[in-house]
């Protein structure tokens, strides 16, 4: 297997056409690198990473080890990639609702120009979620004791230039996840796999030398705790959590379709099968990045409040509701079972789907067109959404348990399910899917026997 994904790497290099796109896609990516690198201007970041060395990275119960996750460390460098991607995600996926439930919007989805338009939007809401975030983390880096305790204020300028600083800062920010968001889209049209994640992806590899001396302090430090049984045990549960997650995001339920004979004019078509392909992951890696945003706030606020009123209430409540508590799994998977469905709902428009096979004239078999379809399409959706959204679960729960159980550093235990590993193996097949077309087109072995990714059809 190895030796045929050799030989289908070195003839993507003999493709002229896609030798570009690849090295397109590894330059354009090591700009995007670039941008959590290079700090804003007026800002002291080299005393934010000392401070965070010291101690010991960032709370990962804290939001800025989701933000850390997805940029790369840009907020810690205080860079002008801080706010990475995500404000053009958090727009997509606003736009995405929106259009769900605005007939308007819906009405513009389905018309010719009107996917154009809709993506239009998605860019201006990017910028104006990006110069709302951009002000407060410019507020932030001003007094940063919620980020590492016993740090001043990072900004270089007096306090007669502050409002300057916040501005520059505002715009500086903004502009660099515009500039990743057209990077992004350029690798979508001239390199090779999707552009936005890639970039995310990239920040996630970027904090794998941390991750190597996690794994260094673990295994070689004096008196270590790990042995080689768990070196094993760890190698084998990251093989099982790879597998799981392939198998689960090429899995689907196919419907077979079958067309009726119809006549158009003087020619009459002939009938045909095909079959409609229903994701078991459907909502891909949003259902935990949901549940994860929204656990983090109340945790964050009670304990603000708890501290600064003195009330021993609210910080109980806050203690209950710490990453890893009994009380935060429960309510983390019943929220990623609840998001798996709101966004199957929210996308899945099976009485859209009926209509429009009855038009063509598609009927599943042995079941009747129209209402008693849409139904049909409902009642599956629904079971094997289930069966994803569990997978979803136990995937998410894996990096919490193994840091509260094993007392794994978190910069370790993240590669080991989570947003982290769903993301890359979605990425990592979605990219090879592409290769492997190229390389079928021109009569080359794919990356596996018979050119097929294993769980394809």
């Amino acid at each position: 297997m190895f030796s045929n994904i050799a030989n289908s790497l070195a003839n993507c290099f003999k493709i002229p056409e896609l030798k570009s796109r690849i090295i397109f896609t590894l330059i354009v990516l090591a700009i995007c690198r670039l941008a959590a690198l290079i700090p804003a201007p007026g800002l002291d970041a080299a005393t934010l990473k000392a401070a965070l060395e010291k101690a010991g990275g960032s709370d990962p119960n804290s939001l800025l080890s989701m933000y850390s996750l997805f940029t790369g460390g840009g907020f810690e460098r205080c860079a002008i990639g801080s706010l990475g991607i995500m404000p053009y995600i958090s727009a997509t996926i606003i736009i995405q609702l929106l259009t769900a439930v605005i007939p308007q919007l819906s009405k513009l989805a389905r018309e010719e120009g009107g996917r154009t338009k809709i993506v239009q939007y998605g860019r201006y809401l990017t910028v104006l979620i990006c110069l709302g975030q951009g002000f407060f983390m410019a507020l932030g880096w001003e007094n940063p004791k919620f980020i590492a305790e016993n740090v001043g204020s990072l900004v270089t300028y007096s306090d007669s230039w502050l409002w300057w600083y916040r501005i520059q800062t505002t715009l500086v920010l903004t502009t660099g996840t515009v500039l990743l968001m057209w990077l992004g889209e350029q690798i979508t049209d001239r390199g090779i796999g999707n552009g936005i994640s890639l970039v995310i992806t990239i920040g996630i590899l970027a904090r794998l030398p941390q991750a190597a001396q996690g794994i260094g302090d673990m295994f070689f430090v004096p008196n270590h705790t790990f042995n080689l049984f768990h070196a094993i045990a760890l190698i084998l549960l990251l093989l099982a959590v790879i597998a799981g997650v392939i198998a689960v995001t090429q899995a689907q339920r196919k419907i077979p379709v079958q067309y009726a004979q119809r006549a158009v004019g003087r020619k009459v078509y002939s009938g045909g099968s095909s079959f409609m392909p229903l994701r078991v992951n459907y909502a891909g890696v949003m259902p935990v990045i949901f549940a994860s945003a929204i656990l983090m706030l109340p945790s964050m606020l009670f304990r603000n409040i708890g501290s600064h009123f003195n009330l021993k209430f609210f910080s109980e409540i806050a203690n209950a509701l710490d990453r890893g508590s009994g009380v935060y799994l429960t309510l983390f998977a019943l929220m990623i079972l609840f998001f798996s469905y709101f966004w199957v709902a929210t996308q899945f428009n099976e009485i859209q789907i009926a209509d429009d096979m009855k038009k063509s004239g598609g009927y599943i078999p042995g079941v009747r067109p129209g209402q008693a379809t849409s139904d049909f399409l409902h009642r599956v959706m629904s079971r094997i959404t289930l069966a994803g959204a569990i997978f979803l679960t136990v995937i998410a729960v894996i990096p919490i348990l193994l840091g509260n159980w094993l007392h794994i550093p978190q910069t370790v235990s993240q590669y080991f399910g989570g947003t982290s590993m769903l993301i890359m193996v979605g990425v990592m097949l979605d990219t090879m899917r592409q290769m492997e077309t190229h390389l079928l087109m021109r009569h080359y072995d794919g990356f596996l026997k018979k050119g097929r990714l294993k769980g394809r059809f």
